[in-house]
């Protein structure tokens, strides 16, 4: 007898997502997922993960279950920050340059993944919680370097946007700015775009 009750609450208390493993550690055997499965109680994410088909959970919680070594980044992480207002069509992730790619091939949520050598994906990661479950994300500091970096593969409104809403934003922190400014070897741009406003 499958008991729903322990099931939902176990899902609750991953953001709405499990692993195969965890529902078989809930007394679930493949049969028994796959039975779920036809009756509409569960729905497949992608090989190994499930959801509630009543309770969807989240994009940030999927990406955070799926590929717990990403993070958000670029124009996903000035969207968390309030630095654009430009939602934008996929989900940007770092993740490290030596996995796996076809395992970001992803139906939904829409992911756009950006292959990062492991020195540099470790440098300035955050995290903040939703439903529950770690989401990494980098700090404010490394996403505006981020944006420098890439200023050419960003559009110009959102750029801007970007430079003002952080030399505005109280929580910055200018030191570390220039620590990874350092690190990624644009001291002078950050000087030139963000200096001026100092």
């Amino acid at each position: 007898m499958i008991d729903m009750n322990k099931i939902k609450n176990e899902f609750n208390k991953h953001g709405g997502v499990l692993k195969t493993s965890e529902l078989n550690v809930l007394g679930l055997s493949s049969r028994q997922i796959k039975k779920l499965l036809e009756e509409g109680v569960l729905m497949k994410i992608k090989h190994g993960f499930y959801e509630l088909s009543d309770g969807i959970a989240s994009d940030e919680v999927i990406i955070a279950r799926l590929f717990p070594n990403a993070v958000i980044y670029l124009e996903s992480a000035l969207m968390h920050y309030g630095y654009t207002d430009r939602i934008p069509s996929a989900w940007q992730i770092a993740v490290d340059k030596d996995s796996e790619k076809s395992q970001y091939k992803i139906e939904y949520p829409h992911i756009e993944s950006f292959y990062i050598e492991p020195k540099y994906l470790r440098i300035g990661i955050d995290s903040f919680k939703v439903n529950g479950v770690t989401m990494k994300i980098y700090d404010r500091d490394r996403t505006i370097c981020d944006v420098l970096r890439y200023e050419n593969k960003i559009e110009k409104e959102v750029f801007n946007n970007a430079i003002k809403r952080y030399v505005k934003d109280q929580k910055k922190n200018i030191r570390k700015l220039f620590e990874y400014a350092i690190e990624f070897n644009i001291k002078s741009k950050v000087q030139n775009y963000i200096g001026v406003w100092l």
